[in-house]
């Protein structure tokens, strides 16, 4: 198994942050609204796969790419 480095979740970083994105993200609707979140590879692999079959929304953390140690959702 290929080893990634952990999502950190800076909710306070996120570009889209607003009552209509936040109440339909993963993090809001799992822990309510958080500070800072890590997910490690196996958390986040278990994120998607509950978003792809519609059990919770998808995580819609966008941060800006000044911080080369936060990664970016793609999906």
């Amino acid at each position: 198994m290929e080893t990634t480095a952990p999502v950190v979740v800076d909710c306070d970083s996120c570009l889209v942050r607003c009552p209509a994105v936040c109440g339909d993200c993963v993090v809001s609707v799992l822990l309510g609204p958080p500070s800072d979140v890590a997910f490690d590879a196996d958390e986040r692999a278990a994120l998607d796969a509950l978003a792809a079959t519609g059990l919770v929304p998808p995580l819609r953390l966008v941060v800006g790419v000044s911080d080369p140690e936060r990664h970016v959702d793609a999906s």
